[in-house]
């Protein structure tokens, strides 16, 4: 695949603060890739650094085969950018606002009025900003980041103040863009959230990035428990005592056991589960969640020397 973005040996310093550190990693053509971490662990200065809004002092920074902090940055025109926090003119319609950002990037106005109805403002296209709720202001930030079909798009919190439906439809539009190529750099906490619609996840903690990989990967490497938790028929009696090898035990509702247990040995876990099929409900199988990853990865690089 065509890496669009590369970072080598990244960093920022903002007088006595390392803002990010030797950071490098490299995103490829139609992939979403989360960018996850705390506040102030270095995501949305990376997400500057690769529009070109500030410098590294220290390695360097690729976006589409250009120096983004060079003034003769042709590619940022083929970049899109929703910030954390959207901020438009509030006497301008929605449409007055899009296609202002239209003229800017030099696309055409009736494509970039089109994004309204993608977004779910068609109908409120023609009222002013200063009338839009949060989320309305949100979506709005999202059709102007996908004005002219960018190559990159680098997402700030973008579901911020969106119901659960309309995250749904951000991350279609999102799967729809990845389709056609458009690499996509999603910084969020909301992590629960990217476990499905994200390939791969970039940790960073306190500006340097601790993990990066694939849900699975990341499972591999964190080395966490799986849960297994089993519903048994007329209660549990004898039921712990038979699983009490494989890992601790916590019951449930006084009608399920869940057993943690080592990836390796969940298979046995749920074959002796099946042996005993008249008694067994219910079996469910839930791997490490990305939140539980987060927190492992952020325990191991606060060990680091």
């Amino acid at each position: 695949m065509t890496a669009t973005v590369a970072l080598s040996g990244v960093g920022k310093r903002f007088r006595t603060v390392e803002a990010v550190r030797d950071v490098s990693f490299s995103l490829d053509e139609g992939e979403i890739v989360a960018l996850v971490g705390h506040n102030g662990a270095g995501k949305t200065t990376l997400m500057k650094l690769m529009l070109g809004l500030i410098q590294p002092t220290a390695g360097s920074v690729r976006v589409l085969g250009e120096d983004p902090a060079s003034g003769a940055f042709a590619a940022r025109r083929r970049l899109g950018f929703l910030p954390e926090s959207v901020s438009f003119n509030t006497a301008l319609t929605g449409r007055e606002t899009l296609a202002f950002y239209a003229r800017l990037k030099g696309e055409p106005v009736g494509e970039a009025l089109a994004l309204l109805e993608r977004v779910g403002l068609g109908a409120a296209g023609s009222r002013r900003v200063g009338t839009y709720s949060k989320g309305m202001r949100q979506r709005l930030g999202l059709a102007q980041a996908l004005i002219g079909a960018p190559r990159v798009l680098l997402l700030d919190e973008p579901t911020t103040g969106l119901d659960p439906a309309l995250r749904q439809s951000f991350y279609e539009i999102l799967q729809e863009l990845r389709g056609r190529g458009t690499t996509i750099l999603l910084a969020s906490h909301a992590l629960s959230e990217l476990e499905g619609e994200t390939e791969r996840v970039v940790i960073m903690n306190r500006g340097a990035m601790v993990a990066d990989g694939s849900l699975a990967e990341l499972r591999r490497l964190a080395r966490l428990p799986v849960r297994v938790r089993l519903t048994a028929v007329g209660g549990l009696d004898g039921l712990a005592g038979r699983f009490a090898d494989c890992g601790p035990l916590q019951r449930v509702n006084g009608h399920a056991v869940e057993i943690a247990v080592d990836d390796a040995r969940k298979i046995e876990v749920v074959r002796r589960a099946l042996a005993d099929e008249t008694r067994i409900e219910d079996i469910e199988v839930t791997p490490p969640s990305l939140d539980e990853l987060y927190a492992h990865f952020l325990r191991s690089g606060e060990a680091r020397p």
